[in-house]
């Protein structure tokens, strides 16, 4: 039959299981937003206070089903303003499909209103990215973005598509989603059978885990693997509720902010098993001297990771769910008791530790018990981010969405939106700073307008605080512009937006404030209110060792 390209691109979407939309309108898209009217019993489009909110937001869904999430936004800024959640989901390898229109054929390449080469800005932050100048087009480049956008290492994928395009008509059948294979080809018999021959040899492995493990969805196979190779785990920021964070084995984090037990115990071992990372700076440290004891294998999807960052003893490629059950076929189960000894020891006598009185750490705990531990927790970047990955205890993949690799202030309110839409079961909960939370707080007004009831929690110590922690510590205490002693009250923000605020001063309110949002099930700010000079430990030094990571009593005997 013969539709516009609008209705294709609408009737694409539906062929693809989409229900939820995140955009904002504007001229060059008009004809899509017009043909979505008709469809709004089956797809929902969320209006979102800014572009930038709205890729957050599909990105956040994407993270929290393992669904393909999608936002659009019209032509020049309107395109330009998702680029930032674009790079987020590309570093951490997030599905996503954004849709933009632009200025019709004809008028392309002559600086017309709001045109930009959206194709030429996102093609180093896209897996693949598409202008379509025809409504023939459209259907075929749609199907082939989610594919690509799914399928192998995830990532997002941007369609551009002319004005015209989607005003002429084209013949469109319906046609249904390719599947996506598990990625298998490229594991080879001999990576197998060398790896289980390293890892019998081992004595004192270690296996560190990253966000590879949830978009394989291997958690199940992991479990059967630490228990055959008996050994602790370590995670990145993207790996946290891949494995237990209540089991024994568990360690905690590696890295800048990582736990001692981490950071020491990979430091010890004499193998380190790394599976769906990318041994970012922020993990490794000083990298010739990371794991130095250690061969080290690597299980990564995508062949240009191994040996980028960290050289290698052996490497296996492709999907980690499928190599694990490879894997897991023929080890036999190991006793390694004396090592993971040394590793318990190791937390009894380096465990996280904060101060007195109202601090981030001591509100994420009460969080934790408040939740029983099953909340979704999104977040933004900094101090508070670390203090979410510390003190939380994550027991399932999925349950922690931040921007890791980017580092994005300004994501987890989105995110959070779009995290509670994909799961309304679950309680949705947003940690932020004050420096983070003031980048997309209209974005509350966006969950006030459709009622999403989101925490957010803002820990407020009127101080860019990461930024002020390395001012403290390797910039003489000279503060150049991170102070933020303002007027800025956010519980008349929250109230203004259609929100509810409360504000916490004291550690006897926190939990009484936590049981309040989540029963209120409106969207709730909490403003907490902490000393501006609380840090996070332990730390390494930026070009230090992870060997080299010191807390706050360590840094008292310096």
């Amino acid at each position: 039959m013969q539709l516009t390209g609008s209705e294709i691109l609408i009737e694409c979407l539906k062929e693809q299981g989409v229900d939820t939309v995140f955009g904002y309108p504007g001229g060059t898209i008009l004809n899509v937003y017009d043909a979505l009217y008709m469809h709004q019993d089956e797809i929902k489009h969320i209006l979102t206070s800014h572009e930038q909110g709205a890729s957050h937001a599909a990105d956040g869904y994407a993270r929290a089903t393992g669904k393909v999430g999608v936002c659009m936004a019209t032509s020049g800024p309107g395109a330009t303003n998702l680029v930032t959640g674009i790079a987020t989901a590309f570093m951490d390898s997030i599905p996503m499909v954004a849709i933009t229109a632009n200025v019709a054929k004809p008028l392309l390449g002559k600086d017309t209103f709001q045109e930009i080469d959206i194709t030429g800005v996102t093609m180093p932050i896209t897996k693949h990215n598409y202008i379509v100048k025809d409504a023939a087009d459209i259907a075929d480049t749609i199907r082939e973005a989610f594919y690509i956008a799914a399928s192998g290492r995830p990532g997002p994928v941007l369609v551009d598509i002319t004005k015209d395009a989607t005003a002429n008509k084209a013949d469109y059948v319906k046609t249904a989603p390719k599947a996506i294979e598990r990625q298998s080809s490229t594991i080879k018999e001999s990576d197998i059978e060398k790896a289980v021959k390293i890892i019998g040899k081992a004595k004192k492995p270690y296996i560190f885990v990253g966000g590879g493990i949830v978009a394989s969805d291997a958690c199940t196979e992991l479990k059967e693997f630490v228990e055959k190779v008996d050994a602790p785990v370590c995670d990145t920021l993207m790996g946290k509720g891949v494995y237990d964070g209540t089991s024994d084995r568990y360690t905690g984090m590696i890295g800048m902010h990582g736990t001692k037990t981490s950071n020491f115990g990979v430091t010890q071992c004499d193998l380190l098993i790394a599976i769906g990372v990318r041994f970012s700076d922020r993990v490794t440290g000083n990298v010739k001297r990371f794991a130095p004891h250690a061969k080290i294998i690597h299980i990564d999807i995508d062949a240009a990771e191994i040996n980028k960052n960290v050289r290698t003893d052996a490497s296996i490629i492709g999907d980690a769910k499928e190599i694990l059950t490879k894997l897991n076929e023929k080890l036999t189960k190991a006793d390694r008791s004396e090592w993971m000894n040394t590793i318990i020891d190791f937390k009894q006598k380096y465990p996280l530790k904060h101060g007195e009185g109202l601090t981030g750490p001591y509100i994420i705990e009460k969080l934790y018990e408040v939740t029983n531990g099953e909340a979704i927790i999104t977040t933004e970047v900094g101090q508070h981010q670390m203090w979410a990955a510390q003190f939380y205890k994550y027991t399932q993949p999925r349950t922690f969405i931040s921007s890791g690799g980017l580092g994005t202030m300004g994501y987890g309110l989105g995110a959070s939106i779009g995290a509670k839409l994909a799961k309304p079961d679950k309680i949705v909960c947003n940690i932020a700073g004050d420096g983070c939370f003031r980048m997309n707080m209209n974005e509350i007004a966006t969950a006030a307008r459709y009622n999403v009831p989101i925490v957010q929690v803002v820990i407020n110590n009127h101080v860019l605080g990461m930024v002020r922690q390395w001012q403290t510590l390797f910039y003489g205490q000279r503060y150049s512009n991170t102070m933020l002693n303002d007027n800025v009250d956010f519980v008349k923000l929250a109230e203004a937006m259609g929100a509810v605020g409360i504000r916490v001063t004291k550690k006897e309110e926190v939990e009484d404030a936590l049981r309040k949002a989540i029963e209120l099930n409106r969207p709730v700010v909490i403003d907490c209110v902490i000393d501006s000079d609380d840090k996070v430990f332990p730390m390494v030094a930026p070009g230090a060792p992870i060997s080299e990571a010191f807390s706050e009593e360590d840094l008292g005997t310096k």
